[in-house]
């Protein structure tokens, strides 16, 4: 029944509202009866001293009964509601002025008499002989017979007559106006808070039917919660906020992922498209010398074995190369970083290929370095890299070209430029050259059968170091390639 968060304040305040206006009714009532009654005995403080004064009640002790009944009907037309007690000291009634048979006490208890006559706070609440168990306002004067205190008048000022006359008028139609005026009030404030709780709670119920739509997209799709909002008003904005910016993230993670599994998907067939075939003419090879080895001549033994090497070289170097690339991005791969002296490292991996490049009537230099700052980098690792981009620019640069290394100082870096005199780069493949396994389809690659991991190598190993390698075709033809790493505080 209650299972709405609006449902549940509406019932709190519901009850809220009941639980108000009883107390407020209880203490409403409580405050004017004491109002009243305070009123009534301040009026009529001196009630009793002037019966006594006016209407020589007393006699020789005694309540003169004609005078009192004389003065009792005098003031019944002035104020009905009062009665007349003749009590002695101790509060014994001696004669009364109410009707026969309605007075259910016979004796008053003397001490709220001591306390009126002291002056103490009005009201002072005495017995009621004529109900019993009520207390009410009164009056009082003590009572001298030969300059002797003999007792008390005691004047109840709201009788019983005055009871009858106030449940009367409970019943008309000031109270039943009155009830209504509450209820009024109360049944306003109550459609009042339930509409500004339906207004406070209707952004959480958007919220709630916005995340309810996200699942049941199957958490690809998402509509913004709180469109338009720029800044949090307060906690349902902020947590409008957060549910958006985690939805975004989710709906990205998932495409991530998917984007991930396709090329998972790709990059197993393109192994398997990879491998099969230095596999096949290996076993190929292995096979003809098993079931003709002893035909062959020794120089075809030698051919065949030496493509099997050969094949089997080539297998080996695709398989380093993934486990490679498996470690850099598992991030399993250990980075050593410490200062040396780069100009020094790119000279010696030039030397390295200085004897390929001739083979192919490649100029390769670096140029001279103007002074350049320690690098702090892993020395092996920015090998690799060089070796990767080294080699990758002579397999792409025509016989009789060039292939040229640069450093840059820039402002916390120093950058390496690898540039070739090939063809370049085509505009659409610069985004995938990094790609694994991509190779490029508008040329001829030199060489043969390569798995095309070398550069997205480089580039998880120049990430694992704080830097980036990018790609990109120079003004004067070719490519050129560059990576920047940190500068070693001195």
């Amino acid at each position: 029944m209650l299972k709405t968060l609006y449902a549940r304040l509406a019932a709190v305040l519901v009850a809220l509202f009941v639980v108000i206006g009883v107390i407020h009714v209880a203490i409403s009532s409580s405050v004017i009866e004491r109002y009243w009654q305070e009123l009534t005995q301040h009026f009529n403080r001196d009630l009793a001293t002037r019966l006594l004064m006016d209407g020589k009640l007393v006699v020789d002790g005694r309540l003169d009964q004609d005078a009192l009944k004389a003065t009792f009907d005098a003031y019944m037309e002035i104020n009905p509601s009062i009665e007349i007690y003749l009590l002695d000291k101790v509060g014994n009634i001696l004669s009364f002025s109410a009707e026969p048979g309605k007075v259910m006490l016979n004796k008053v208890d003397v001490q709220p008499i001591h306390d009126f006559l002291k002056g103490d706070s009005l009201p002072v609440l005495g017995d009621d002989p004529s109900s019993g168990l009520r207390r009410k306002t009164f009056s009082a004067a003590k009572v001298y017979s030969d300059g002797e205190h003999q007792g008390y008048l005691y004047v109840v000022l709201r009788g019983k007559n005055y009871d009858t006359a106030e449940q009367q008028l409970k019943d008309t139609y000031v109270w039943r106006l009155s009830a209504w005026a509450v209820l009024g009030s109360l049944g306003f404030g109550l459609l009042a808070g339930l509409l500004l709780f339906h207004l406070l709670t209707r952004r959480l119920q958007r919220l709630h039917r916005t995340m309810e739509q996200f699942a049941g997209s199957d958490f690809s799709h998402y509509e913004p919660c709180f469109s338009g909002v720029k800044a949090a008003k307060d906690e349902i904005d902020e947590l409008g906020g957060l549910y958006d910016d985690m939805a975004e993230r989710i709906v990205s993670q998932l495409d991530q992922l998917k984007s991930q599994d396709r090329l998972r998907r790709e990059l197993i067939a393109q192994i398997s498209h990879d491998l099969r075939t230095p596999l096949a003419v290996v076993h190929g090879y292995l096979e003809t010398l098993h079931m003709k080895g002893g035909e062959l001549d020794t120089a075809n033994r030698e051919d065949y074995l030496d493509s099997a090497l050969h094949q089997s070289s080539r297998l080996k170097g695709m398989v380093e190369d993934l486990f490679e690339l498996a470690h850099l991005e598992a991030r399993d791969t250990c980075v050593q970083s410490e200062p040396f002296a780069l100009p020094e490292l790119l000279q010696d991996v030039v030397m390295k290929f200085k004897l390929e490049a001739d083979k192919r009537d490649i100029t390769l230099y670096m140029d001279p370095p103007s002074v350049v700052p320690f690098v702090m980098a892993d020395i092996a690792l920015t090998e690799r890299v060089l070796d990767n981009l080294i080699g990758n620019a002579l397999d792409h640069t025509p016989t009789g070209g060039t292939v040229r290394l640069g450093l840059n100082n820039g402002e916390k870096t120093v950058r390496v430029s690898v540039s070739d005199s090939g063809e370049g780069i085509p505009a659409e493949e610069l985004d995938r050259i990094f790609e694994p396994f991509y190779r490029s389809k508008h040329k001829k690659d030199k060489r043969k059968g390569h798995a095309g991991l070398g550069l997205a190598i480089a580039k998880k190993i120049v990430e694992l170091q704080q830097g980036h390698l990018s790609a990109d075709n120079s003004v004067e033809g070719g490519a050129i390639f560059t990576f920047a790493l940190p500068v070693a505080e001195q």
